[in-house]
């Protein structure tokens, strides 16, 4: 089984196409885009594309245990602010150890503090483990 690369960069696992949201976007429609499986975090980004939080499953629970109401809310009421980010330039391993670290399963690639792209748990396993395995189910 060939070893896995943990040198490529972030740029190179990222997905560029992602949903985010401005501060002043209803809490209630990022808790719809979340549960919809479009995707399971949103960054959140001011109008020059500087990422200043992101909302996950979590923030969308918390406020509900909370009592809150979403439908009251913006994006920037629930979002974790400052969330853990890479910059293009990480290598997958620091990526990994990111989110380990965290305890996290999406991050953000940033240059400059500017939103590139987004790189999840499944990213990376789509990259590193060997795709030519064959899978035996039953006897």
């Amino acid at each position: 089984m060939p070893t896995p690369n943990l040198h490529l960069k972030a740029r190179d696992l990222m997905q560029t196409r992602i949903v985010a949201v401005t501060r002043g976007y209803s809490a209630r429609e990022v808790a719809i885009l979340i549960h919809s499986g479009t995707c399971s975090g949103v960054p959140v980004i001011d109008p020059g594309n500087h990422l200043i939080g992101i909302v996950s499953e979590f923030d969308v629970l918390k406020a509900l245990v909370k009592g809150q109401d979403l439908q009251a809310l913006k994006a920037e009421d629930i979002m974790t602010p400052h969330p853990v980010t890479v910059e293009e330039t990480a290598t997958a391993e620091m990526v990994i150890n990111q989110m380990i670290e965290h305890q996290i399963i999406r991050i953000p690639v940033v240059r400059d503090g500017r939103l590139l792209g987004m790189v999840s748990r499944t990213d990376l396993m789509d990259q590193l483990i060997d795709h030519h395995l064959i899978n035996v189910y039953g006897g």
